[in-house]
């Protein structure tokens, strides 16, 4: 048994990671954007929103209620998967776009978290991508060995004849 091992056994171990509830924060920060973007758009004052804006945001809370991520969802501009439709999810992330600015300006600390929080969302998709491509390169070079060998005629033996 060596020093590493006595050592492992005394220190507590290690208890998995929590997952976070980033929930809160997105609303937090959705809501925000929407009344910093209606105000400069739509002309009206003090965050509140228009009713197209009040419908696009309520459609927008009630769908991150029953997201199938759960509390450690990524944020909703850069999901994979939007649970709001094609055409809400069109204008939502415009207003998410066109909001950053303003919220950089006005909020800058939840604007630069915000923007984090995407970034990691990023990596990690890129990285997720990164190892399905490896794999699926694996597999092609399977496959291809194995027609390879499927294919390749069998040494045939010479026999001298003997005159």
């Amino acid at each position: 048994m060596g020093i590493l091992d006595k050592i492992k056994k005394i220190l507590p171990k290690r208890k998995p990671p929590e997952p976070q509830n980033n929930v809160p924060k997105e609303k937090e920060n959705i809501r925000k954007t929407f009344g910093l973007y209606c105000n400069a758009n739509h002309g009206t004052t003090d965050n509140k929103l228009c009713p197209k804006c009040t419908a696009l945001l309520t459609t927008v809370m009630l769908k991150i209620k029953r997201c199938p991520y759960g509390i450690s969802k990524p944020i909703c501009d850069s999901c994979e998967t939007p649970c709001f439709g094609e055409v809400p999810t069109r204008e939502f992330r415009s207003i998410m776009k066109s909001g950053q600015k303003k919220m950089l300006l006005s909020h800058p600390l939840m604007a630069v978290r915000h923007k984090l929080a995407g970034l990691g969302a990023d990596y990690a998709k890129m990285q997720r991508d990164k190892k399905s491509t490896e794999k699926q390169k694996e597999q092609e070079e399977k496959v291809k060995a194995k027609f390879e060998n499927a294919f390749k005629s069998p040494k045939k033996s010479k026999k001298r004849k003997k005159k």
